[in-house]
């Protein structure tokens, strides 16, 4: 039972795949849906402390490497580029769009890639991780309802 809680929370902090993942992996290995939930949650917002203060550090270090400097540099400019795009667009309303970006279950829209904009965007600590929550929450919500019906409509066609 433990390495199914276990399995959610690491399931969680993968990039990419992050809580929307892992919220349909333990609803179909039958766990609760609020236990999964709550886990996916810690497991997924875990790492935000971690991105928002070193990733635009790490690429920065990158940048100017050999192998990896390409990459890195391609990722500043998108993110400077995007995220000038944003300002603009949201104005005042920034972490409301980003909260929003984040609650949007797709992969690539997640805490991982918000915080990174947020880090980009020099948005301040307290309200990138507050939109960053608000936005796990919310996709939490939606991919919990999503994999409860999936689940309940394929117990009912294998019955």
């Amino acid at each position: 039972m433990l390495t199914k809680y276990l399995s959610v929370f690491l399931i969680s902090m993968v990039p990419l795949i992050e809580l929307r993942g892992a919220i349909p992996v333990g609803v179909a290995m039958g766990l609760p849906l609020w236990q999964v939930y709550v886990i996916a949650i810690i497991g997924n917002m875990l790492p935000v402390p971690f991105i928002f203060f070193f990733a635009r550090k790490v690429l920065e270090w990158g940048a100017d490497k050999p192998v990896i400097g390409k990459f890195f540099t391609f990722c500043l400019e998108k993110g400077h580029k995007g995220g000038a795009k944003l300002k603009a667009t949201a104005g005042r309303g920034l972490p409301w769009a980003l909260l929003l970006f984040v609650g949007i279950p797709l992969p690539g829209t997640g805490a991982w890639t918000g915080t990174l904009a947020a880090s980009l965007l020099d948005m301040d600590f307290k309200s990138s991780v507050r939109a960053c929550m608000g936005g796990v929450l919310l996709a939490g919500c939606i991919m919990g309802a999503l994999s409860v019906l999936g689940v309940s409509a394929f117990g009912a066609v294998a019955a």
